[in-house]
């Protein structure tokens, strides 16, 4: 037999409010198909799958009319690369993968951040687009205390598909690879998965060893690879000791030490390179690769 939802339940799937999908069928005919008059309003998969199509097109800048109508001419679920949606800029686009986001649309997210790193670059789409997301679903947070299963999901997403970068196939331009870890107790670990996607989109290939890499473990890479560079990311300062570019063993050549993360104290780092974004942590890597 075929689910059938209740307002409610559509309203928590689609991350939209329960009034929204009474103004929908209302104004534009997107109610349940099967409803009788004096039951229970109970939305079948085709009705989720309309109304799914028009929350997506709302998303992306389409009015709820022209939307509407491109929802009701849809007999089932419609593949996201089907859809012909345009951003006209980047805040309409940081709009769309944020209200989409909001509703769990893993789909959505996907498809559309791939499709702007695969044009614009991990760079670009980074900072113009991926951390303007992350900024607004982290004040919605603070603001509210509701969404850290967005922030999970999000943050999930996008180690996925910059995992998926940094591994494709190319041709190093590096003999050695670069080193990227994050240092003592720290679990935030995508600004590694970007950096490394980054990288990858210059041809240069990196060992990524992730969250919370014991110092034993970063030593032991160290002295059997070599690397041109090594790269420690440290959110929070109590992560950030600064042992773990102090007491590395010594290898020939030397490698260039990157610190990237709010939580380094610039009194303790001095004497290493100290990146605050995406291109400058980039460009200190390339230096030591000879680039």
């Amino acid at each position: 037999m075929e689910e059938l939802l209740t307002v409610a339940g559509v309203a928590r799937r689609l991350g939209i409010a329960p009034a929204t999908l009474r103004t929908w069928d209302r104004r534009y005919g997107l109610g349940p198909t099967d409803h009788e008059e004096g039951n229970h309003r109970k939305y079948g998969p085709q009705d989720v799958a309309r109304l799914m199509v028009m929350r997506r097109l709302i998303a992306s800048g389409v009015s709820p009319s022209d939307a509407s109508k491109q929802a009701l001419e849809h007999e089932s679920a419609v593949e996201i690369h089907a859809m012909a949606i345009e951003f006209r800029d980047r805040s309409e686009f940081v709009d769309a993968i944020y209200s989409s986001a909001m509703a769990l649309d893993r789909d959505f997210v996907v498809t559309f951040l791939m499709e702007d790193i695969k044009k614009n670059g991990v760079i670009r789409s980074w900072q113009e687009v991926i951390v303007p997301v992350l900024t607004l679903v982290g004040q919605d947070w603070e603001r509210t205390g509701r969404g850290i299963e967005v922030e999970h999901l999000l943050t999930e997403i996008l180690k996925t598909i910059f995992r998926g970068k940094a591994t494709r196939n190319f041709t190093p331009r590096n003999p050695r690879p670069i080193v990227l870890a994050s240092v003592g107790e720290e679990m935030h670990s995508l600004s590694l998965h970007v950096l490394a996607a980054a990288l990858a989109e210059k041809e240069i290939e990196s060992y990524l060893l992730g969250s919370r890499t014991p110092h034993e473990a970063l030593c032991a890479v160290v002295t059997r690879s070599a690397p041109p560079a090594i790269f420690l990311w440290a959110q929070l300062p109590a992560h950030a000791n600064p042992k773990f570019f102090n007491d590395l063993p010594v290898v020939r050549p030397a490698p260039r030490i990157v610190l990237g993360g709010p939580g380094w104290d610039p009194k303790d780092c001095s004497d290493v390179a100290v990146v605050h974004d995406l291109p400058s942590a980039c460009l200190e890597i390339e230096r030591a690769v000879g680039l």
